[in-house]
């Protein structure tokens, strides 16, 4: 049976600088190496690629070089519409260029904390003006409101331009009732690496991941092992990667996965500010793990 078009590993692509300014050359390097990796699409300018510290110029080069890359090869989510207000996110979309790209995935409103209306209202809002298929991503460690099961569900009953939700809040009964509860044309994706393969197991469809920025035919193999329901081997291969993933989000995200890429020659470790690069001590543990790999 064929997969859904956003099912598998998709890759919430870094975002490389080099004495502040954005490494194209090292961009280009990252999404040939996912793309040579075995991922099945690509996720650009997520919270992961540090959009909401680009430059609307740097917006639209990287995604012109993301795009430049992929040449047609991988279905392609634009990232960077995650507002907290509602009218801008409209007059963004309706500006925005979605040549190119397969998809667009929003965050929910962070800082204001919306009710669960108010959460709906706004995502039916950019419905009505998306051109594209649409990811709902739920992550309330950033945006300070959980999108609640019944809510996401709702959405996908009110507009089939609701394809999939990213679920990074964290908790699999969460989880587990969307993947009841869904439409059928919802996919189910994991927004949390550890949890990847649980909510395979569970009956979702995926992970949009940052781990596969750096080891992406290792993720992409346990991903598709699980979803083919192969678990033995995709708990051998979860169970090599597992003890990384902590480093990765110690001293936040990307400043970990950028560690890690530095260490395997891919890019940079720097980020813009406010984040801040991985501690030196942080990045010998995580490179203490990476090795472990090798043996």
């Amino acid at each position: 049976m064929k997969q859904p078009r956003f099912s598998g590993t998709g890759v919430a692509l870094v975002t490389p600088f080099k004495n502040g300014n954005v490494d194209f050359e090292a961009l280009e390097r990252v999404t040939e190496h996912v793309i040579q990796g075995g991922v099945d699409f690509l996720v650009a300018l997520g919270t992961t690629g540090e959009a909401i510290t680009l430059t609307d110029q740097e917006t639209q080069e990287v995604l012109d070089c993301i795009l430049r890359v992929n040449n047609g090869r991988l279905p392609v989510v634009a990232g960077p519409f995650g507002e907290n207000n509602t009218a801008r996110m409209v007059e963004k979309v309706k500006a925005f260029n979605f040549d190119g790209f397969d998809a667009l995935m929003s965050s929910s409103p962070a800082y204001n904390k919306p009710s669960q209306e108010g959460i709906y209202q706004h995502f039916m809002a950019l419905a009505e003006v998306s051109p594209l298929p649409i990811i709902i991503y739920n992550v309330p460690s950033r945006t300070g409101r959980n999108v609640q099961a019944d809510t996401v569900i709702r959405l996908a009953n009110a507009s089939t331009k609701f394809i999939a939700v990213k679920e990074a809040a964290g908790d699999m009964a969460q989880a587990m009732r969307l993947i009841k509860y869904r439409p059928e044309h919802l996919l189910v994706l994991s927004g949390d690496d550890p949890l990847t393969l649980p909510i395979i197991a569970a009956g979702g469809h995926g992970v949009i991941s940052v781990i596969a920025n750096a080891l992406p035919k290792e993720w992409s193999d346990m991903t598709r092992a699980a979803l083919q329901g192969d678990y033995a081997t995709a708990r051998r291969l979860n169970n090599q990667l597992l003890d990384i993933h902590s480093w990765l989000y110690i001293d936040g995200n990307p400043s970990g996965i950028k560690g890690m890429m530095e260490y395997l020659g891919l890019c940079s470790r720097e980020v813009r500010l406010p984040m801040a690069p991985i501690s030196a001590a942080n990045l010998q543990a995580l490179i203490k793990e990476v090795e472990k790999l090798k043996s």
